[in-house]
């Protein structure tokens, strides 16, 4: 038993040490803030643009088609890193299914170049 709290003593130690430097930044944070923020600070901000007057009133779509687009290509660029960790001890199925796998990604990635979804105008 001795042995074991002796393992989890630099766990149990790391863990305040992080409580603490926590609650004095926090802290820190309360006693230093400025009180009197500046209105254009505290006004709402959206997407680049001013927020609306009128929830049915139109507007550019392309931020959501651009976010959409990056989550998309960039969640698919993230499974290639345990691919890239694993690359030697996979087999050629893995390495061509990938090869199948980044195919599709970059026909896709050509199909909205060529839709110009990619083009800010």
């Amino acid at each position: 038993m001795d042995d074991m709290l002796r393992e989890y003593l630099p766990i149990l130690v790391f863990l305040a040490v992080a409580i603490g430097f926590g609650a004095i930044l926090i802290l820190a944070a309360v006693i230093v803030a400025v009180r009197n923020p500046d209105p254009e600070k505290v006004s709402a901000y959206e997407c680049g643009f001013n927020a609306f007057d009128d929830a049915r009133m139109k507007f550019d779509v392309r931020f959501y088609l651009v976010s959409i687009l990056f989550i998309i290509f960039d969640l698919e660029i993230a499974f290639l890193f345990p691919w890239a960790v694993a690359f030697k001890d996979i087999s050629m199925v893995g390495f061509w299914s990938m090869m199948v796998f980044l195919g599709v990604l970059t026909a896709g990635f050509a199909y909205e170049w060529k839709k110009g979804a990619l083009e800010w105008q």
